[in-house]
Formats: structure tokens, C-alpha cells, sequence
């Protein structure tokens, strides 16, 4: 357990007076009987609904209306919390965009009698702002003071963007990675999956409605986390700790008079944990169900020592409970990996991460100097000089990543510097893509012994300042290293270079659990050795 939190050093500004962000929100509340299970323990849709009415003021504060969740990030509960312990619960606004906002949720235990205080948990909340009045509503931007404010806004657009692929992720592995998640199995003694299910129905009455009299969504998250634990406990026959939730994403309001029809299943179970599906539907009189909210929620059950037990295992239902199942296995990948990458520390031997080895590239990552550092590796039979000029150019990147949509060159500042604009196309249906303003350096050996170098960074142009059109992103640094091991073999390395909190947004592509690291970097090998004998691979400033 984490004993005294480590908290943000004070930022003084010039008046002397101690900085505090302007959207912060702060709430301390002391576990009562009333807030517990029968465990003793806090409820967690108690909690789930605290962060809510936390966040939501926070949102309101920056965006003076009133706004609604709209989604909020995979939340990992770290500890529980007992009867007699304060829940202290922080949120503040990291970035605003056009009409929704991101906002922080830090919660901390706080035991007075000990003196102590400990994380429990850290989330991320979408906050929509719905003003009264005709118009669009246009916030005003957010401005960080702080390093710890500053990595919190940069990061915000990843989780944006990670957001809205979220869906074509899981889909993406599960059409790609069939060998990987396995068949369902059919286990002697298995539990069938029709035993854990649960329906109830909840009245929305005006008590669970907020100041927008629309169902308060914390209300919502607390009556989807009840019927999970309910499905949770119908297989192991013990109570359950929720140690983990996906994305909760509200897909419409509800309204006081509306029937909520929560349903919930045990999807799967693995050795020490199971996933339960759970969703909430909404009606009034005669009309048919909407669709108001879905979440996976991952339990865990304790012995008397605080270990998680060994789990019956699930029998899924045909047809779409067997989806079900091969999904619950593909979102455990996924935060297997994340931990798997994040658990690499800088005193470590960079660990690779597995990958299909066809394809004959190799992943590595190493956190060092407060900086996050990936490399993609793989071996072409090209020659070393001829790959260096086929990736110079950044204009030929386009013949093999589709993550470069347009590129064109903006100074030739020599033979070996260049500055092109690049535009990447956007990834959700009618959003903005990015453009980067990149300086590109080219650098032959010294000797035999030294690689080629192509090295990437941003840089800014007073000419080329960002445009509406387009939401301006930035490479750190990165780049290539070519090795010559032959006259026709040459191990080619990709580096690109992240402070460390961008990593759980950015494992999903790089753990290999979207195809789409795998695809670029399989393309650029086939467009290297297509081209190998091609005239055409000469310097920029020979075009």
C-alpha cells in the first residue's frame, strides 16, 4: 500500500501567491455504514457516483453551463476503501476541445487515525457542455502552468484519439489475432454462462436525476456496477472486488420517468478473473428500448490472505456469447500488454514485446531520463545506401503509411536538412486531421562502422501556423538507423521518443494489438525491396 501520495510540487507565481488550477474541484467524504457493503467495504458504484458529481462540477466550472458525461475512460481500482476511511477525490479540466472536455479524477484513501494517504485510483472523464440558448457552444481553450498540467494537455488529444478508435481496435484484433485469443474451450465442470445472468429494472424518480433533471449518469454507472456484481457472484458463489472497468460510453440521456433496464453476464472467466458485460436500456410506456450506456467490468475474489482464487470456468451461450467471450479475451490482451510495456523500467534490459514473428519485426521498449523510448527493428534485402535514399524523402513515405496523407517540402535548407509539412488523415468520421511541420536530417557514416541516419522533429515556422483545418501535433523525436550488415542485407531501426505517460494510450499500437504498426512497417519492408533497384531513390534535393 502507498503510504503519503505523492503530490505535485506548489507552482508560485510571481505574486508570490501559490498556483491552483482554476477548474479543480476537491471532495472529501467519510465512509459511512450507509456508503459500505456487506463487507465493510466502500460500494463502488458509491464511489463511481461521487467521481461523477466531481467531475461534472469541475467541467461546469471551466465551461460555465451545465454539461453531461459523455464517457469515461478504463478505471483501475488499486485498493478498497473500509467504514471509518475518507475518500478524497480531486478533478480538474486537462484539455478543452470544440465542445467537450477531458477531465482528470484523482481519489485517494486518506486514514486519519494513522495518518496516511494512498492512490486508489486516477481516471479520465468526457464531459459534453449543453448550453440553454440556440448556437454551438465553442469553449474557451484551456492553459497549463505546470510541467505535470502540460503533460496532462498533450496527452488529452492521445486519449481523444484513442477514444474514438476504440471499437476498431477490438475488432481489428479479433479479425487479426484469431490465433492468438484461441477458440472457446469446453471445460469439464464449466459454469454456464446462463446462470449468471441479470435483469432488473430501476424507476428513474427525481432523486436520481441531477440539476439538468436528466438520470445523473453517476446513478447509472452505480445501478450497471450492482447487477454485475450480482452476475459476478452467481459463478464463483462468493462476493467479488471489481478491480477493473472499460470504457463506460453514454450513447443517449435518460429522463426522470424512464424504466432503465439494466442486464448483465459473465462473458468469461480466466484463472484469477472474470469479465462481466453489463448494459443499461431506457423506456417509457410503449416504446422500444434505447440504448443508454455498456461496460466490462473485470472481478477478482479474495481469500482470507487478499489473494485472488481460482475460478469455475464459463460455458458461454451459443452464437453470441461465444463473440462474447472471444471479445472478453481480446480486452484482457489488451491490458495485459499495457502493463506488460509499463512495467519496463529504466534500470531494465529493454523488453520486447511478442509479436507475430512472421513478419520478422521486433518491438522493444525502455523508459530512461524521463523519456519513453520505442524502436521497431526488422532486417530487408536492400542495400543500406539504397534504403537510406528510399526514406529520406518523405514523399515516398506515402507509397507505404497511410499515416501520411499529404506531404510537400517547405525549405531545402541544404543537402541534408528539409523541413516538409505532413497532414495525417483524421480518425473518426468528419473530425480534423493532424499536420506536423517536420524537420528532416540525413546523415551518412563517418565509417563502416557508424549507421546511416534519418532523424524527425518538429520545429515551428512563424510561415506555417497552425489552421483550423487541421489540429497541430508534434513529433518529440524520432527517426531511422540503417545498418549495413552485407552488401544486400541492412537492419533497418524506427525510434520514436514519448514522455512516459503517453504510454498506456499508445500501447494498443504498439503492443502489435492493432494491425496497424504491423501493416506500415510490413509495407515499408515490401516497399523498400520493390524499389531496390529503382534510379529514382535520390536525395530531395536532387527531385
Amino acid at each position: 500500500m502507498e503510504a503519503n501520495t505523492v503530490r505535485e510540487p506548489l507552482f508560485i507565481l510571481e505574486s508570490g501567491e501559490v498556483y491552483r488550477n482554476p477548474t479543480e474541484v476537491k471532495m472529501s467524504q467519510i465512509v459511512l455504514p450507509c456508503h459500505a457493503n456487506h463487507c465493510g467495504e466502500l460500494s463502488v458504484g458509491q464511489l463511481l457516483k461521487w467521481m461523477d458529481s466531481t467531475a461534472c462540477l469541475s467541467a461546469e466550472r471551466h465551461a460555465g453551463c451545465s454539461c453531461v458525461t459523455a464517457s469515461v475512460d478504463d478505471i483501475h481500482f488499486k485498493h478498497t476503501i473500509g467504514v471509518g476511511q475518507v475518500v478524497n477525490i480531486i478533478a480538474k479540466v486537462n484539455r478543452a476541445f470544440t465542445s467537450s472536455m477531458e477531465v482528470g479524477i484523482l481519489v485517494t484513501c486518506e486514514d486519519l487515525y494513522a495518518d496516511k494517504q494512498w492512490k486508489v485510483s486516477h481516471a479520465f472523464a468526457s464531459f459534453v457542455a449543453r448550453r440553454k440558448e440556440a448556437g454551438k457552444v465553442q469553449l474557451k481553450q484551456v492553459i497549463p502552468r505546470t510541467q505535470m498540467e502540460q503533460m496532462e494537455y498533450s496527452l488529452a488529444a492521445e486519449r481523444r484519439r484513442m477514444r474514438l478508435i476504440h471499437a476498431e481496435i477490438i475488432t481489428d484484433l479479433l479479425s487479426s489475432s484469431t490465433s492468438q485469443l484461441g477458440e472457446c474451450q469446453e471445460y469439464q465442470d464449466a459454469v454456464p454462462a446462463e446462470k449468471t445472468r441479470v435483469e432488473s429494472v430501476e424507476l428513474v424518480l427525481p432523486p436520481h436525476a441531477n440539476h439538468q433533471v436528466s438520470t445523473f449518469g453517476g446513478q447509472i454507472m452505480a445501478w450497471m456496477e450492482n447487477v454485475a456484481t450480482i452476475a459476478a457472484s452467481r459463478l464463483c458463489n462468493a462476493h467479488p472486488t471489481l478491480r477493473t472497468i472499460d470504457m463506460f460510453h453514454f450513447r443517449g440521456p435518460s429522463h426522470i420517468g424512464d424504466r432503465l433496464v439494466l442486464k448483465a453476464i459473465v462473458n468469461n472467466a480466466f484463472k484469477n478473473s472474470m469479465e462481466v458485460g453489463v448494459c443499461a436500456e431506457a423506456y417509457q410506456g410503449g416504446e422500444p428500448l434505447r440504448h443508454i450506456n455498456s461496460a466490462f467490468m473485470t472481478f477478482e475474489v479474495l481469500d482470507s490472505d487478499r489473494k485472488p482464487r481460482t475460478l469455475p470456468r464459463i460455458r458461454p451461450e451459443p452464437v453470441d456469447g461465444k463473440r462474447r467471450y472471444q471479445e472478453a479475451i481480446a480486452r484482457k490482451k489488451i491490458r495485459l500488454d499495457r502493463k506488460y510495456i509499463i512495467s519496463c523500467k529504466q534500470t531494465e534490459v529493454p523488453l520486447s514485446v511478442p509479436w507475430d514473428q512472421s513478419n520478422q519485426v521486433s518491438l522493444y521498449t525502455l523508459e530512461e531520463n524521463q523519456m519513453l523510448c520505442f524502436k521497431v527493428e526488422m532486417h530487408v534485402n536492400v542495400s543500406a545506401g539504397q534504403t537510406f535514399h528510399l526514406l529520406s524523402d518523405l514523399r515516398r513515405r506515402q507509397e507505404w503509411d497511410r499515416h501520411y496523407k499529404e506531404c510537400e517540402v517547405i525549405n531545402q535548407a541544404d543537402d541534408d536538412d528539409t523541413i516538409y509539412r505532413i497532414a495525417t488523415p483524421s480518425v473518426s468520421k468528419g473530425g480534423k486531421g493532424q499536420d506536423f511541420i517536420l524537420l528532416a536530417s540525413r546523415r551518412i557514416p563517418c565509417d563502416s562502422r557508424d549507421p546511416y541516419l534519418i532523424a524527425l522533429r518538429s520545429v515551428t515556422l512563424p510561415t506555417h501556423p497552425p489552421t483550423e483545418n487541421y489540429t497541430r501535433g508534434e513529433v518529440l523525436c524520432a527517426g531511422f538507423t540503417i545498418w549495413e550488415e552485407s552488401s544486400s542485407v541492412t537492419k533497418l531501426t524506427y525510434y520514436n521518443q514519448a514522455t512516459p505517460g503517453v504510454l498506456p494510450y499508445i500501447s494498443t499500437d504498439i503492443a502489435g494489438l492493432s494491425s496497424s504498426f504491423c501493416c506500415t512497417f510490413s509495407a515499408c519492408s515490401h516497399f523498400l525491396e520493390t524499389n531496390k533497384d529503382s534510379l529514382a531513390a535520390l536525395p530531395p534535393s536532387a527531385l
